[in-house]
This record gives C-alpha cells, structure tokens and sequence, in this order.
C-alpha cells in the first residue's frame, strides 16, 4: 500500500484484505469466534481451492481469529489453481469432503471458489445445500451483529428452492423470486427491499456489498456456530424441523446438441396449459408456467426464464437451459419436495425425488431424445 505521485497524476495502492477483514470486524462477533476457537470447541476447514480467498481467510480466520495453522488450506493463489477445479462441491474438494465425513472433521468446513463469491458449506457428515444455508442464515440473522436489527427481506433465484420463503413467511417480511442472475438481486439490494440473497449454485450474499461473497458467508456461519455452540448437523436439523424440509437435487444434462435442447424446451411449453389441474407425481399441479419477472425497482421485465411446474403439496419441477455454445447446452432440471414430517426429514433426496425424477423423464424426454442414461451431475 502506498500513493505515488507522477507528472499530473497519482496512484494509490491500497490492501484490500485490511480493508476487507475491517468490514467484516464490523458485521460480525469477532471477539466471540475469537474465544471459540480459543476454547477449542469451534475449529474449522477453510479450502481456499489455491484461488483469491485464500490471503483473506488466512489473515481473518489464522492471525486475526486464531483459529489453528492449517485451518486454511489450499491458501496460494495459483493460475491454474493448482490443477483444481476451483468450483466448491464435494466433487472438486474432494480433500475437505474426506475429512468433514470422517472421524477428524473439524466443526466446520467451507470452501470458495476462484474469484470468490460463491461458497460450500458442511458439517460432521453434514451438507448443508446453499438454499438451506440461505434459509438457516435469514432465520438466525438476529444472532449476528451486523444484522441484529433485522433484516428488511430475503430474494433467491427461481430454481432455488423455497426454504427461505418460509423464513420470511414466519418474519412477516417479503421475498422476492428472482431470474438467475445477480443483477436482479443488485436491484433489490440498491432500492433496500431486501438484505439477504442467495441462489442454488452455492452464491450468497447481503447488502453489505452488491456482490455474492463467499468468505462473508463462511464468517456469518462461524459467528452462528460460536453463539449457539452445537453442531452444523444439529443446527440445520432444528431448522427443518421449525420450517420443515424443502427436499431438493439438480439434474444436469451437459453439452445437449442445442437443437435437441431447443427442441425438448418448446414441447414442454406447449403442453404447459394442459397440465394444471391434472394429478402428476401424486399430487395437483396447480400451476405451470414460463417464468416471468417485473423488476419491482425499474419495471423492467424478463420473460423466458425457466418452465416451472408447481404441486398442490409444494412440490416443484423446474426445467432451464444454462447457456449455449460450440459444446451445445446444458439442461438443468430442479426437483423439489416439501416435507413438514420430522421423521422424514433424513431421507436421501434421490430416493425422496423418485417420482419426480420419473415425471421429469415421462415430460420432457430428455434420455430419450439424448440417449444418456443419465444426468452428467446430480447435486
């Protein structure tokens, strides 16, 4: 850091991990994550995918916080991210997914990915789905300084699912259900209608900055878990229980020839009307739709954003195609099942979503008209 002058201008160079580790001095309860980790009950695996969170996390979370040496792995920004794939799942961080499913797990493990603004988080034997972690962070909201005020409402994408709605529904605050892209989400944050936001592919963030910000997140849990001092698994069991669960999984259909692709999309469409009122997957669909947002800021609107089915029971099909290009497009299908039975609650999701799973087949054909066995990835 320093300024230096030249002929008719100046430069200034700042240090943006000071700059950065003094927000979020001011969001959260330092002193209180401090003491946790002094006390030995908090620890935490931090994988910092060899991309730009790792200075941050070992300035804050090592020297700043105290939690051990090592807790920060993976710390050096390297071009090619150490021949990782820096995208934080259990799938690319397979050294942290090891250890959190294992007899050494910390209390905590987390990961961000190459530019920083998307996280994962897990506990002992415990993933936590980024809708679930948006969910959880707006209920507990009011533990963490920053935000102890309250919060003003909470947005999630359209195929994220709908645990958050039911924490603002029990807050008596709005939440908005946004196109995929974090322009929408800027808006709302600008105009102060909401201070939390979150989507399915691991991105979460509030109005402390208009970006997704993967280490706040991970901040904003160690706070949590220093407060309440239980277990990730524990926490996120408590909260179902509340809020019942939104059971949920994504199916993705890589490098789709884009006419196949295009081709599947508009047949759903044009059976769309046909749908509502008939009884699919053992329940009513009582809406289905080509997803439509008005911006409530600037009015604008974006139609075409994602076929939605929609149950009776709450349970939701979302049909999206993610970019196309020369490798063709990817379909990502959305499965969602609400359910409020506590005894339910630890049901593997791909065994929960069968029905749905086979709806979304006998609807859009997609193994048919691909001949793929399968997804390329389930999450």
């Amino acid at each position: 850091a320093g300024e230096y002058c030249f002929k008719d201008f100046e430069v200034h160079i700042i240090d943006p991990v000071a700059d950065y580790a003094e927000l979020m001095a001011r969001l959260f309860d330092f002193e209180r994550i401090r003491t946790a980790f002094a006390g030995g009950w908090l620890s935490v695996r931090f994988d910092a995918m060899h991309a730009i969170t790792g200075p941050y996390a070992l300035q804050i979370l090592e020297k700043q916080l105290g939690a051990p040496a090592g807790s920060v792995i993976n710390a050096v920004p390297l071009e090619d991210f150490g021949g990782g794939h820096p995208d934080p799942n259990l799938t690319h961080a397979p050294e942290l997914a090891a250890l959190m499913y294992s007899d050494q797990a910390p209390v905590l493990g987390a990961a961000s990915d190459g530019d920083g603004d998307r996280n994962m988080i897990v506990g002992k034997n415990c993933f936590v789905t980024p809708s679930d972690s948006l969910a959880i962070l707006a209920a507990n909201a009011h533990l963490i300084p920053g935000y102890a005020q309250g919060i003003a409402g909470i947005a999630r994408s359209m195929p994220t699912s709908q645990a958050a709605d039911r924490v603002a529904q029990a807050l008596g605050i709005p939440c908005f259900e946004t196109p995929t892209g974090w322009k929408f989400f800027g808006n709302l944050l600008d105009a102060g209608r909401i201070t939390l936001c979150g989507e399915e592919s691991f991105g979460t963030g509030s109005n402390h900055v208009r970006e997704k910000d993967g280490l706040w997140a991970v901040l904003f849990w160690l706070n949590l878990l220093a407060v309440r001092q239980q277990p990730v698994a524990d926490i996120v069991h408590e909260h179902w229980r509340r809020f019942g669960r939104d059971i949920y999984s994504r199916h993705d259909y890589e490098e789709i020839d884009s006419g196949i692709a295009n081709a599947l999309m508009d047949d759903l469409r044009s059976r769309l009307p046909g749908l509502v009122g008939q009884t699919l997957a053992g329940s009513c669909v009582s809406q289905a739709d080509d997803f439509a947002y008005t911006d409530p800021v600037d009015n604008s609107r974006s139609a075409g954003q994602g076929i939605r089915i929609i149950f009776a029971n709450g349970s939701r099909l979302v049909f999206r195609l993610s970019g196309t290009g020369t490798a063709g497009a990817t379909l990502r299908i959305y499965l969602e099942r609400y359910e409020a039975d506590a005894a339910r609650h630890d049901a593997d999701p791909q065994q929960a979503l069968a029905d749905l799973i086979a709806l979304a087949e006998q609807l859009s054909g997609v193994k048919a008209r691909t001949g793929r066995a399968g997804p390329c990835v389930i999450t």
